[in-house]
């Protein structure tokens, strides 16, 4: 009787874990396959990754084509891989405030991430615009086709992710994520694919 006592009493006294926030990206335990979110976000990023493998496939055969030209690559290119580069390190920055409960960090760092990632959308926009300035359009050569094709599709990939950091951000500011965890790891996953994709696809477009 005394013995059950004195569990209870330090089952009482003991303090209790935070709780992981999954809904953002908390690690769960059993690895991946026991984080059914993680291993949703990973078979979601394998699916982009095929079909990217398959336009890569495409675009090497045609690259071999009589009538293939180079594009040459706008300016404003650079100024928005900077932006999205910078995006990652700032959303990198919130999750290192959140392990360690640095609330101002976590804030800022998310808002200058989502801030980051619009003006990369913008620098596309404004890439596509210049090319069409010249007279270069998406039926203009198979080169200039593959442009506007596959930073079309990467910047929907990207706008999707702006729509997700508005509720990360808007949690951010209420500090419903626990401190001291890794909630934001999901989104950061899914933002920092996008920016190695991107890196890839410069490196094809343009280097390749």
């Amino acid at each position: 009787m005394q013995s059950a006592v004195l569990e209870r009493t330090a089952d009482v006294g003991s303090p209790a874990p935070p709780p992981l926030d999954h809904a953002d990206g908390g690690a769960g335990g059993g690895g991946i396959f026991g984080d059914p979110a993680r291993f949703g976000m990973l078979a979601f990023l394998g699916t982009i990754s095929m079909l990217f493998i398959g336009f890569t496939s495409a675009y090497i055969l045609r690259a071999a084509s009589a009538d293939w030209r180079p594009l040459a690559p706008p300016r404003i290119l650079w100024v928005s891989t900077l932006a999205l580069a910078c995006s990652s390190v700032a959303l990198e920055s919130a999750r290192r405030g959140l392990r360690t409960f640095n609330v101002r960090l976590v804030k800022n760092g998310v808002v200058a991430t989502g801030l980051l990632g619009a003006l990369f959308v913008v620098g596309q926009v404004l890439g596509w615009r210049a090319l069409a300035a010249q007279g270069v359009f998406l039926a203009t050569n198979p080169h200039s086709s593959f442009y506007y094709l596959l930073t079309g599709l990467h910047g929907l990939h990207l706008i999707g992710g702006l729509i997700w950091l508005v509720p990360v951000t808007v949690r951010a500011h209420r500090m419903q994520y626990a401190p001291g965890t890794d909630a934001l790891g999901l989104v950061a996953l899914y933002w920092h694919f996008l920016g190695a994709l991107w890196l890839y696809l410069v490196y094809l477009l343009f280097f390749f």
